[in-house]
Order: C-alpha cells, then structure tokens, then sequence
C-alpha cells in the first residue's frame, strides 16, 4: 500500500545506530553537509551532548564520553572532517559482528543429563578414591537428580539415578541406596523457574 505523503520507516534509509534514532542521524549529516570546520567542530559537539542527555545513567566517565565520539564516527560513516577530541580509529570495532561460536555437539546417550554431567562422569573414572571422589559423586547425583525432576515434569527416581551414574562411570562409582541420601528437591523453585520460561 503507498499512500501519498505518508513515509514509513521500512521505506527510509536503514539506521546504522538505531538506538540514537532519525532526528540524531539527520544532524550528523547535517554536520557533514557543514562547509567550514569551526561549524561542524560546533555542531559535533552539541551532537554528542545530546547524545549524553539520552542516555543519563551512562554519562560523567571519559570512556562513555570516548564511546559516544566513536558512535558519531560510525554515524557518520568516518566522513565528519573535525578535531576529534579522542582517537575514533577503533570505532569499525563496534560495528564489526563477532565470528559465530561453535556449539559443541556431541553425542551423549541421555540428553538431559547434559555435556557437563557427562565430563563429569569421566573425571570420576579416573578419580583415586577417596573423600575428594565421593563428595564429586555425592554433588554429582545431586546434579542428576535435579535433572531427570526438571525434565520428567517433575518425577524422580532414586534408584535410576544411581543405576545411570555406575553405568556412565563404567562401575567406578556404586552408590549405595540405603545408606546415599540425596539433597532435597526444592519444589517451589521449580515451578517458579517453569512459569516463568511461560511467560
């Protein structure tokens, strides 16, 4: 639909700080189009403490006020010709997208339990035994149990947890189910942590 005299932010020139908005950006090219140096100099300057004024809980530190000049440098696509106050040189930086990273995907038997538990579950292979190995197995059927609670909707089970840690560290560690007594599952906790992924 193209209504005459109507213009709309999909059809304008995209923001490279959109954060600053339109009218800013207008005044940085405004800046630009200025002929004589004393005038974008000027211009610049009341760029930037406008820019402060927007954002007033970052403002008073050197490093926000050299951030602000690095945003002005970007706004302007580096074509403003001032005395800048501090080197604007590293401000590509900001604009620049970090490289992607890389998820470790591996291949472990029981998702829910997750990476890390099953790091664990090698560290406890070749653990010498002793009170350091069973306070690791102790923390780590903890870590187990709450888990499997998490994600079986609320449903645990002793003796499967202790069954999945001897057969994931090969029978190194064997809990005893009448004597190993797991911490307590905070219910509330729980179903807090579920209504609010709802929400």
């Amino acid at each position: 639909m193209n209504i005459e005299g109507l213009d709309y932010n999909t059809q304008r020139e995209r923001l490279l700080m959109p954060e600053y908005g339109r009218e800013i950006q207008k005044m940085v090219d405004h800046a630009v189009s200025l002929p004589s140096r004393e005038e974008r100099q000027q211009c610049a300057e009341t760029i930037i403490s406008i820019m402060e004024r927007m954002f007033p809980a970052n403002s008073g530190s050197a490093d926000h006020r050299h951030k602000l000049w690095d945003h002005l440098a970007l706004m302007s696509n580096f074509q403003l010709d001032i005395d800048w106050p501090c080197d604007v040189s590293q401000a590509a930086r900001i604009a620049s997208r970090p490289e992607p990273l890389a998820y470790p995907m591996k291949d472990i038997p029981v998702r829910h339990y997750g990476n890390m538990v099953f790091e664990l579950f090698e560290q406890l292979k070749t653990m010498p035994e002793g009170p350091e190995r069973d306070e690791l197995a102790r923390q780590t059927a903890n870590h187990m149990k709450r888990d499997l609670y998490q994600w079986s909707h609320g449903s645990t089970d002793d003796e499967k947890v202790i069954s999945d840690l001897a057969r994931f560290t090969d029978g190194v560690i064997q809990l005893d189910p009448k004597k190993f007594v797991f911490e307590k599952i905070n219910e509330r906790e729980f179903s807090e942590k579920q209504r609010k992924r709802k929400k």
